[in-house]
């Protein structure tokens, strides 16, 4: 299931979200707890544009109700280097939209992983060996990531493989960048997702900027380095380029030259030109 679908987004943001989860072969079968986690990277976003739209984390969690009502759901993020995640729930307007459903009986919640259990995980990886890690993302559960289609100074891009970076729960980050394609891909064969989501409608050049490029469009797929493909393609970039895609790759959690669906491919490739950059890849 190597499947990527591109959809161009209208004024009906639900209405494209659907589109693009049908078009890659829809939720799966979903069991609770379904776990949604966003790109929220700092408390300061310098595009309005480097952190997950809370409306389209709401649309999901809402089309997810929709399908069973009877769902918990929680959407999971960390402290970081740049910002505390219960500020940045409020900040960003997904505490408010959370307090909404909660009063029309929904289960879901706002999980700060740093304060979260920690279990032992038996696990020999690349970077983990048997490591104490929340227990929300070690217990059984539906993972979906919902990322930002962004550039990265260490990592070239980041989309659904590195948004798992952010389950780490420990607060200085910045200290594990030395081992991120280690832990990246670690955490993506120990939270495998069932579904993908890039929110490309504006990608951003950089992890918080400074540059933005109007795409119009959302990404979505079942395996994440398949889905992180298209997104470098999109980027002006070749996938085989990319350390922790390839290694990915190589661990079966997806393609470097998936099928797409939806929209025509070629239609976005000269959007976002590499050759134009500035600030994203330094």
């Amino acid at each position: 299931m190597s499947r990527v679908a591109l959809v161009r987004t209208n004024q009906n943001l639900r209405d494209s979200l659907q589109d693009v989860i049908q078009l890659s072969e829809g939720f799966g079968a979903i069991k609770s707890p379904v776990l949604i986690k966003p790109n929220i990277c700092t408390i300061s976003d310098g595009t309005g544009h480097s952190v997950t739209d809370p409306a389209l984390v709401q649309n999901l969690v809402e089309l997810l109700l929709s399908h069973d009502d009877n769902l918990t759901i929680k959407i999971v993020e960390s402290d970081s280097q740049s910002k505390y995640a219960d500020e940045a729930y409020e900040k960003f307007g997904y505490t408010n939209f959370v307090g909404r459903l909660r009063k029309d009986g929904a289960d879901v919640r706002l999980v700060n992983l740093s304060k979260s259990q920690l279990k032992t995980l038996t696990f020999e990886g690349a970077y983990f060996n048997n490591s104490k890690l929340p227990a929300d993302i070690i217990e059984e559960h539906h993972f979906i990531s919902v990322a930002v289609a962004k550039t990265h100074y260490l990592t070239q891009i980041t989309g659904s493989l590195k948004n798992q970076f952010g389950l780490l729960p420990q607060k200085n980050q910045a200290s594990y960048h030395s081992d991120i394609n280690d832990i990246i891909l670690d955490f993506n064969e120990i939270v495998q997702p069932k579904l993908c989501i890039i929110d490309a409608r504006v990608a951003v050049e950089g992890w918080n900027g400074p540059k933005t490029h109007q795409m119009d469009l959302l990404i979505a797929g079942k395996k994440p380095a398949s889905v992180d493909s298209v997104m470098a393609q999109l980027m002006g970039l070749q996938p085989q380029d990319v350390a922790h895609l390839v290694a990915a790759a190589n661990q079966g959690l997806g393609t470097l030259q998936p099928d797409t669906v939806g929209e025509d491919f070629e239609a976005f490739s000269g959007i976002f030109n590499s050759s134009k950059w500035t600030g994203g890849l330094t």
